[in-house]
Parts: C-alpha cells; sequence; structure tokens
C-alpha cells in the first residue's frame, strides 16, 4: 500500500492507498454508490465500510457516506468510486466483495465476506 496525504482545512490527513484484495466493488454497487454520493452533493465523497461488534453473529458492517478518508484510513479507489476502511476494519474485510441488489425484501448494500465463517438468519452480522 502507498502511504498520501488529503490536505482538509489546512491539516495534513495521513492515509494509505488501498487496492482490490481489500475490498473489490461490483458494477452494480459502483454505479449505486456513485449516483448516491452525487444525490448527496458529495461527488468526490466516498462510502465508509466499518465492522463493529454486535449483532446476532458478534460482528456487523455499518457503512455511511463520507466526505474522504480520516488519520490512519486506507482509502480504496475502484470502479470509478471510492472505498474508506479503518485500519481494525480492514483485518476483518480482507478480500471481500460489495455489491448492491435492489430485493425488495433484502435490498441494499451487501458484502461477501471469505473470512466470515457463521451468518446469522438475517444477513446482517457474521463471525471469524
Amino acid at each position: 500500500m502507498q502511504r498520501s496525504e488529503m490536505t482538509i482545512e489546512s491539516q495534513a490527513i495521513n492515509y494509505k492507498i488501498g487496492n482490490e484484495r481489500l475490498i473489490s466493488v461490483t458494477e452494480k454497487a459502483a454505479r449505486k454508490l456513485a449516483s448516491l454520493l452525487e444525490e448527496k452533493g458529495k461527488p468526490e465523497g466516498a462510502l465508509r465500510l466499518a465492522v463493529i461488534g454486535g449483532g446476532c453473529s458478534g460482528l456487523q458492517y455499518v457503512m455511511d457516506l463520507v466526505d474522504g478518508p480520516k488519520e490512519k484510513d486506507i482509502l480504496v479507489p475502484t470502479s470509478n468510486v471510492r472505498l474508506v476502511v479503518d485500519p481494525k476494519s480492514a483485518l476483518f474485510v480482507s478480500g471481500s466483495v460489495l455489491d448492491y441488489s435492489e430485493d425488495l425484501q433484502k435490498g441494499g448494500f451487501k458484502v461477501t465476506n471469505p473470512n466470515a465463517v457463521a451468518h446469522c438468519s438475517c444477513g446482517e452480522s457474521f463471525a471469524v
């Protein structure tokens, strides 16, 4: 990974540049993310993917639209969009694929994670 710096309000933010080995994005997910960022007036923004404790299986994903990376984050530019992952979450999502589904019941962004050994029946949490 490369190191990079981004200047926001005269402060340099140190973050790393990752690649699709950390997380890749399907074409469907990239189109939806680009559309959402445009809608929110943040076309240069990113999707933050984090892993937190919780859910039936012990860990769950949290996603949010952000302006860009924070200190020590990993920025993954992929499929003409940008993902941001903190170093701790990166340990859990390495090799994952972000997809998007328009399914009425379980639609939205979904993470397919090769590190997950168990999922709950609701599909919202996982274990490694």
